[in-house]
């Protein structure tokens, strides 16, 4: 492999996905990283905790002596051909540490003498994470936002996935962001949530540019909090209204909440328990807005919606569900919406459905 040079254009990095191998322990990986990244520890917690108590017991020296003992024989082995594997399957990628110091240093030296010349990245996970921030910021103040909105189930990820410079809050938080919003799988960490929204925010503007599309949220996207400065951005900035019928809206939450919800869980947990879970997933969240609906009303959702699982189960229709999702709408859903449209007039540049939607902004691309 020829030799590349170590780096610091974190621009390129980020807007070329290119491969990043974290050495950093499990831990710190865990608190937070980069989308492209893999964690291949130089040393896991249990290692890094003792190094760190002799470092501050008995300085530098001593310290990276006992992580050399800890770190040697098979166990040393071991990492070199992890960090070998990666090296095959990323021949143009990076590694770094916390601060592009010790540890990447060293194993970048136990890769060469394993015969590999790989390059790091300068400064580190502190360096990188300081450049999203301070991109972050700069792009949130100088982009040109345009807010899709709509009442639930209209479709609107659906709709944003299908105009020319989208960046989705939703996909990056992997939440739908409302009680019913969870995935099978977990969502990031709060780093995490915002080194991807700003690696998206960075492509955005480099690789397609223009006006970029929103879909409207409240601060929290599930648990990941969305920064301050976009709220206030996105709270003045331009809306398009997406509009369905009732009936397909019904629909579309049918189809994303109940059908491809249980698929997924059966795919992640087998079919009997991935239907439990499942189950336990629907009913869990009305349970949460509970308080919100009152009592007597909670109650009668939850019959509709216990008797639309039961014949779901028996048959494999999902039609009954209908009713449940229905009166959600319309009872609950429709009336809060509404509500925040009220105070939003001003600021609508289209409404309708998906093509009206679609159709205005293509030409105002255009123009």
């Amino acid at each position: 492999m020829a030799s590349r040079p170590d780096t610091d254009d974190y621009l390129s990095l980020f807007l070329n996905d290119l491969p990043l191998m974290d050495v950093r322990a499990p831990v710190e990986f865990a608190r937070g990283s980069f989308p492209n990244a893999e964690n291949a520890p130089l040393m896991n917690d249990e290692e890094r905790h003792r190094v760190g108590i002799c470092y501050k017991e008995k300085g530098q020296g001593k310290a990276i002596e006992l992580g050399h003992q800890l770190v040697s024989g098979d166990t040393r082995a071991q990492r070199i051909e992890t960090w070998k594997h990666f090296v095959a399957r990323h021949p143009e990628g990076y590694l770094f540490c916390f601060r592009g110091g010790l540890r990447s240093r060293l194993t970048q030296q136990w890769i060469r003498e394993a015969g590999i010349d790989y390059p790091l990245v300068k400064g580190g996970y502190k360096a990188l994470r300081r450049f999203l921030i301070d991109s972050l910021e700069a792009r949130i103040e100088s982009s040109e936002f345009r807010i899709l909105s709509g009442r639930t189930g209209t479709g609107k990820t659906r709709v944003l996935k299908q105009l020319s410079n989208p960046v989705d809050l939703e996909g990056l938080a992997n939440h739908r962001g409302s009680s019913f919003g969870g995935q099978v799988t977990a969502q990031p960490s709060q780093i995490d949530f915002e080194n991807r929204l700003t690696v998206a925010m960075l492509k955005a503007h480099h690789l397609i540019g223009g006006s970029v599309y929103l879909e409207d949220e409240s601060r929290l996207v599930g648990r990941c909090a969305l920064p301050e400065s976009l709220r206030a951005r996105m709270a003045e900035s331009p809306l398009m209204i997406l509009e369905q019928p009732l009936e397909e809206r019904i629909t579309i939450i049918r189809e994303d909440y109940v059908e491809g919800m249980v698929a997924d869980y059966v795919n992640r947990d087998g079919a009997e328990a991935g239907w439990l879970n499942f189950r336990d997933y629907l009913l869990s969240a009305l349970d949460r807005i509970r308080k919100r609906l009152g009592g007597e009303r909670h109650q009668q959702l939850r019959s509709l919606m216990e008797q639309a699982l039961a014949e779901q189960q028996a048959s494999g229709r999902t039609e009954a569900h209908n009713a449940w999702i229905q009166a959600l709408l319309q009872d609950y859903y429709d009336p809060m919406y509404d509500y925040q449209l009220s105070r939003k007039e001003g600021r609508i540049l289209v409404r309708g459905g998906p093509e009206t939607i679609l159709d205005w902004a293509r030409a105002g691309s255009v123009a």
